[in-house]
């Protein structure tokens, strides 16, 4: 079963658009998970895999990357990886389609709200009773041909939430250190050139008072 998607930009984290559901059997919070997945944003950037698994106590997020922008699914750890990612796939077709030449321009979160009403019924279509995951699990329609762009779905590496929050953590905390380290650079630099333009107006200032007593001592004579 999908239990949240959630669309956002991979350069800063802001979410675009999301649609979600309470799972009143499992007692799932998806309000818990929705902040996962903003962290998870934050840790985004070019490094990141394209398409990545990450397990998060009984579930799993599933995410794609396509044109700087990140489509993720949480899903019971049971729900089809192909199922997920061909649901992915989908997403980022039609999303991109509606709005990919606004998406670099919005400032304000879930500028997309709207679009939650389609990914509602394509949520409804990768069901467990889904026309689409129907044709899925048969080999045929377009969810076939989109598995088919995907390639083996079983070699998509897997992650761990925490590993990969605390990692972006620690990449977060040496990127601030670059930076102070850079600054610091800049500062001594700076110092260094004042420090030696000021020496140097010293020395000339001391040559200039060497050289007026020797005029006035030779003019006295």
């Amino acid at each position: 079963m999908v239990l949240m998607t959630m669309i956002a930009r991979v350069i800063d984290g802001l979410p675009l658009a999301a649609t979600m559901q309470e799972d009143e059997q499992s007692g799932c919070n998806v309000l818990e998970y929705q902040n996962q997945a903003k962290m998870l944003f934050k840790k985004l950037g070019p490094q990141s895999p394209l398409r990545c698994s990450i397990e998060t106590g009984p579930y799993l997020f599933h995410y794609l990357i396509e044109n700087e922008i990140c489509y993720l699914v949480l899903c019971e750890r049971n729900y089809s990886k192909r199922l997920a990612f061909s649901y992915l796939e989908e997403i980022a077709q039609e999303f991109y389609q509606q709005y990919g030449k606004r998406v670099n321009t919005v400032t304000r979160p879930y500028t997309f709200i709207e679009f939650d009403t389609w990914m509602q019924r394509a949520r409804r279509q990768y069901g467990a009773d889904g026309a689409r995951a129907r044709r899925a699990a048969t080999g045929g329609g377009a969810a076939a041909a989109l598995g088919g762009q995907l390639g083996d779905v079983q070699r998509i590496m897997m992650q761990n939430i925490d590993d990969v929050l605390q990692r972006g953590a620690v990449l977060a905390e040496l990127d601030t250190k670059t930076q102070n380290l850079s600054m610091m650079s800049q500062k001594y630099k700076k110092d260094a050139t004042y420090l030696n333009t000021k020496s140097m107006l010293v020395k000339a200032t001391a040559a200039a008072v060497v050289l007026l007593v020797f005029v006035l001592y030779f003019w006295v004579l």
